[in-house]
C-alpha cells in the first residue's frame, strides 16, 4: 500500500527543493548555510565566468545621463580567505568625466552546484586626491555581514535572491525576469541574453542587467531616478 504524504511533509519537500535551487532566498531572517567543503575550483558559471586574468571594459554615462564613465573590471589571480573559503578577488575601477571615482575589491566564490556567491567588498571613493573607504564595504562573517548569491547556477524566471546582506552597508537583492532578447553592444551583438532586475534597500534604486552565456554582464541600465547606463566594450584574457 502506498504511504500517504501529509501536507506538512509535502511543504517540507517543496521547501527543500526551493532551497536547493535558490540558496539565498529573500527571507527574514536571512541565514544562508555555508560549508567551506562545498566551495572550491574555478568560477565557471555560464552567466558569470570569472577566469583569472580576464579584463572587462565598459563605457556609459553616470546618474545625470550625460557624464561619460569608464568601468574596468579585472579578475585578479589573488584569493582572500573568508569564512574558510578562498574567494577570488576582482578589482572594479570607475572613472567619471575622466577622473577617478570609485575603486572596489569584490570577493566571489562558487559552490559545487555552480552558484556564484558574493562574499563582500572593500570599496573606496576618490576624495580630494586620495582614496577614502566608504560605508558600502562589508565582509561575510564579520559583524552582520552574510554572503549572498550574485548569480544562480540555474536561473529561472521569477527567482528572487539576496546578493549581499549587511544591514547598514549593503542589502542588494535580485530577481530573474527571464530572457532578455537580443542586445547589441560595442563588443558585439548577442542574440540571447538573461535579464535580471536588482534592487537596493538602502538607496531605493532599481537596475536592469543583461547577461550573456560565456561572458557575463554585457549591459546595465538604471530604471529609477538615475539615468546611469553601461555597456560592454571589450573582453581581454591575459595570462
Amino acid at each position: 500500500m502506498l504511504k500517504r504524504t501529509t501536507p506538512i511533509a509535502v511543504l517540507a519537500a517543496v521547501g527543500l527543493a526551493i532551497g536547493a535551487h535558490n540558496p539565498a532566498p529573500v527571507t527574514k531572517p536571512y541565514n544562508p548555510k555555508i560549508d567551506p567543503a562545498d566551495f572550491g575550483g574555478p568560477i565557471d558559471n555560464p552567466y558569470l565566468p570569472l577566469r583569472p586574468g580576464t579584463v572587462f571594459r565598459y563605457t556609459g554615462v553616470g546618474d545625470d545621463g550625460t557624464t561619460r564613465e569608464l568601468n574596468i573590471v579585472r579578475v585578479t589571480r589573488h584569493r582572500k580567505r573568508i569564512m574558510g573559503i578562498d574567494a577570488v578577488v576582482v578589482l572594479d575601477k570607475v572613472w567619471s568625466g575622466g577622473e577617478p571615482e570609485e575603486r572596489t575589491f569584490d570577493w566571489y566564490a562558487q559552490d559545487r552546484d555552480g552558484n556564484v556567491w558574493y562574499m563582500g567588498e572593500d570599496s573606496y571613493d576618490w576624495e580630494h586626491g586620495r582614496w577614502v573607504r566608504n560605508d558600502g564595504s562589508w565582509t561575510a562573517g564579520v559583524g552582520n555581514g552574510k554572503p549572498g548569491v550574485i548569480m544562480l547556477a540555474r536561473p529561472r524566471r521569477g527567482d528572487a535572491y539576496r546578493q549581499e546582506y549587511s544591514p547598514g552597508h549593503a542589502v542588494d537583492q535580485a530577481k530573474v525576469l527571464g530572457p532578455g532578447g537580443r542586445v547589441a553592444t560595442p563588443f558585439r551583438a548577442f542574440s540571447r541574453t538573461l535579464l535580471t532586475r536588482e534592487y537596493s534597500n538602502l538607496d531605493k534604486q532599481y537596475e536592469k542587467k543583461w547577461y550573456a552565456r560565456g561572458v557575463g554582464v554585457i549591459q546595465a541600465d538604471a530604471v529609477t531616478q538615475s539615468r546611469e547606463h553601461s555597456e560592454l566594450v571589450s573582453v581581454v584574457h591575459r595570462r
